[in-house]
């Protein structure tokens, strides 16, 4: 099964997948590590956007060929990568139909006061979750830059609120 974990920026996308992951043995993919590990430390101040959705988009080819291996194995995949925009979404639901795997989508439906109040304690005290600092600009950037899942995305889906 692939867990989709969704939520903006603070809203506890990745501790809700570690829990997850006490719960199903699962496997959790988080694009914070990823990123934080293997980009950052050769980001320039020049780059962007695009420069982070292009290596984005190269860990996921190697998230999906991993998922497949979870599947044979029968261990769950808990993609905390995000998913920000419908159409991102729409590609990992793509990929499950298309290699027959269940998918299930979570939905972190959290205030932006206590998503913004969790940013900055979690950047003041750099706790287990702290990949790398969110700015006040990237956390408003996020705020609309990130699609609420609608009706039709929530079928059969789990809305976690606060």
């Amino acid at each position: 099964m692939i867990h989709l974990i969704i939520g903006n920026t603070g809203s506890g996308k990745t501790t809700y997948s570690n829990k997850l992951k006490a719960e199903t043995h699962g496997i959790v993919f988080s694009i914070d590590q990823w990123n934080s590990v293997l980009f950052l430390p050769d980001k320039k101040s020049t780059d962007g956007l695009d420069w982070f959705l292009e290596r984005i988009d190269r860990s996921e080819k190697i998230i999906l060929d991993l998922i497949k291996q979870l599947e044979n194995s029968k261990t769950d995949a808990i993609l905390d990568l995000g998913l920000s925009k419908v159409a991102h979404r729409e590609k990992f639901r793509h990929f499950a139909v298309s290699n027959n795997i269940e998918i299930k989508l979570h939905f972190l439906d959290v205030s932006k006061e206590t998503r913004l109040k969790r940013v900055q304690k979690r950047n003041s005290e750099k706790g287990e979750t702290f990949e790398f600092e969110v700015t006040k600009e990237n956390f408003e950037f996020m705020e609309a830059w990130f699609e609420k899942p609608n009706v039709s995305e929530m079928k059969n889906g789990i809305l976690i609120s606060e």
